[in-house]
C-alpha cells in the first residue's frame, strides 16, 4: 500500500512578493489571493495533494488539492463558487480528507462566503432587498 505522503509540492509565490503570480483557476480564487495580500497574510496556492484512495495496486484512484494554505495558521482552504448541489463532492472529499488526515485543519469557503467577501471588499454587488 502506498503511503499517506504528499503527492506533489508547487510552491508559488505571493502576489507580494512580485515573484511569480500563480495560475489560479478561478478569478474568485485570485481575489481570494489579493485580500491575503491587502492583510499581510502568507499563503501558498496548492502546494499539495493529499491522496484519498488508493487502488489494489498502489494507484492512487482519488485526491484532493485544497486551493490555499496559510502557514501562519496551519490553515487550508478550499473554496467553492459552484451551486450547492454540485458542491456535494467536494464535501464528500473533505469528509475522506479529515477522515485520513485527521491533523490537517481545512476550511471550506461555499459560493456565500466568497460572495459576503467579495461584496464586503467591493469586488460584487450585494444582493438586493426585497
Amino acid at each position: 500500500m502506498a503511503t499517506a505522503d504528499k503527492v506533489r509540492e508547487k510552491p508559488n509565490e505571493p502576489l507580494t512578493s512580485g515573484v511569480s503570480q500563480p495560475r489560479f483557476a478561478h478569478k474568485s480564487e485570485a481575489e481570494f489571493a489579493r485580500i491575503l495580500d491587502f492583510y499581510g497574510v502568507k499563503w501558498e496556492y496548492e502546494p499539495r495533494t493529499f491522496v484519498l484512495e488508493w487502488d489494489d495496486e498502489g494507484n492512487v484512484k482519488e485526491s484532493f488539492a485544497p486551493d490555499f494554505y496559510l502557514p501562519e495558521f496551519n490553515l487550508y482552504i478550499e473554496l467553492t463558487t459552484l451551486k450547492q448541489s454540485l458542491a456535494n463532492r467536494k464535501h464528500k472529499k473533505l469528509r475522506k480528507l479529515r477522515a485520513r488526515y485527521p491533523e490537517i485543519n481545512i476550511k471550506l469557503f461555499e459560493l456565500r462566503d466568497v460572495h459576503r467577501l467579495m461584496v464586503k471588499y467591493g469586488k460584487a454587488r450585494a444582493p438586493e432587498k426585497s
